[in-house]
């Protein structure tokens, strides 16, 4: 049985591709039609001369004929570039579908070269001024609404899709990763150490004084319960009470005290112990260790974990809640920060200045980063391609201009016809 080649199909073409076929084939029919018209001429000069009609139709011959001549060669300059012209082997013909990845090589660094340096992604982006044009985008309150309604969009999109075992999980591990490895003693020290000097502390202290005021004017009992539990079983009834009452208005007195007098020597006291624990946190080894084991007791504690759920929880379904919401509080803001970022890059020289060098250097690190993978597209594209698909498709975005070199090789075959026949009639 014999063999049955199967002819490869073809690749589609797409919308625009076929409206420039169109384009081709038209362009075509004209060039040829031009070649075909100095046919016909040299042949009506040809049949005329042998009926005896001489002079003029010498000229006309020489031009018709020169430009058959112009026309045939530019024809197969033309045709050679994409395939060999009427099928024969000839050499250096079907040049496209031959040497399709030397080109795309060549496409791609000249493309790398001479549109993705240094100099010249810097100079385009100097040129653009990018920060000004966003900041006058941005200014504009239907345009500062529609980028927060696609952020809002993306949020939630983001939020819907993750799933709140995996956040908790990434979440959990990296706080208790993190804190594992920090070391707390120091830096709370130093926290410690400014909260203390701001004063910081004072309020927390009246609060708590006035608290336990109240506390201990309304809950005698209490002192009463302590007394009794502590007093040998011989003493009488009637002396704990009185001492119960006695420590009561002392105790009372105390608070208030303590409340009143910002100078009370329990508030420098307590100053003084928050400056030497805070001291301790920053220089005692010890401490540092008990504060380790601490952490460390906490991060194994399993309410943790509950915590940090809940919390992502919470958080999750707020931000969700925001984004859905336009007039929800998050988005408000959002667009009043982007209004307000607008106009400071609209208005702010330095701003501008600033903004527009982080977008160089990005651009800049990027394209030096990944030149050879851009370019990479443009070779790999090409080198994926069979021949024939190649030529055709470089056909279809020149092969239009090229029909015109094959018209001007006939008119301008068929002029330099004449010249050199009218030259040489004058000569001879």
């Amino acid at each position: 049985m014999a063999n049955v080649r199967t002819a490869r199909p073809r690749d589609p073409l797409t919308p625009s591709e076929l409206l420039k076929r169109r384009g081709v084939r038209h362009m075509k029919t004209v060039a040829t039609g031009f070649l075909l018209g100095a046919a016909i001429v040299y042949i009506t000069m040809r049949i005329l001369q042998n009926h005896g009609v001489t002079g003029w139709t010498g000229y006309v011959e020489a031009a018709a004929e020169a430009g058959m001549v112009g026309g045939l060669a530019d024809w197969f300059a033309v045709t050679a570039l994409f395939k060999r012209p009427v099928g024969l082997p000839i050499p250096h013909t079907a040049i496209i579908p031959n040497r399709k990845d030397q080109f795309g090589e060549g496409l791609g660094t000249f493309v790398g070269e001479n549109f993705l340096s240094e100099d010249v992604i810097r100079g385009r982006l100097s040129a653009l001024g990018i920060s000004k044009r966003t900041g006058q985008w941005l200014a504009h309150p239907d345009h500062a609404a529609r980028v927060t309604k696609e952020l809002a969009t993306a949020v939630r999109g983001v939020l819907t899709v993750l799933r709140d075992e995996d956040i908790q999980t990434i979440l959990g591990e990296a706080i208790t990763t993190r804190l594992g490895k920090a070391d707390l003693a120091v830096p709370l020290g130093g926290l410690l150490e400014r909260f203390a000097e701001s004063g910081g502390h004072y309020e927390l202290v009246d609060m708590l004084a006035a608290r336990t005021h109240d506390w201990l004017e309304a809950h005698p009992e209490a002192i009463e319960r302590a007394v009794s539990s502590e007093a040998p079983v011989w003493s009488p009834r009637f002396l704990d009470d009185a001492v119960s009452r006695r420590i009561q208005r002392e105790l009372v007195k105390l608070a208030a005290n303590v409340r009143d007098d910002q100078h009370h020597p329990l508030r420098k006291a307590l100053d003084r112990f928050l400056a030497d624990y805070a001291q301790e946190l920053k220089t005692d080894p010890e401490t540092g260790r008990r504060v380790d084991k601490l952490k460390a007791g906490l991060l194994n504690h399993p309410e943790l974990q509950g915590l940090v759920a809940s919390g992502w929880t919470a958080m999750r379904q707020a931000l969700i809640a925001a984004a859905e919401d336009p007039d929800s509080d998050l988005q408000v803001r959002a667009r009043i920060g982007l209004r307000s970022l607008g106009r400071r890059l609209e208005t702010d020289i330095r701003l501008q200045e600033k903004a527009d060098g982080w977008v160089r250097e990005v651009a800049v690190h990027l394209v030096t980063t990944y030149r050879a993978e851009i370019t990479s597209l443009i070779t790999d594209t090409v080198a994926a391609w069979d021949g024939p698909a190649t030529s055709r498709k470089i056909e279809l975005q020149v092969g239009r201009d090229l029909q015109f070199i094959r018209i001007n090789g006939t008119v301008v075959g068929a002029l330099a016809g004449l010249a050199i026949y009218a030259l040489s009639q004058l000569a001879f």
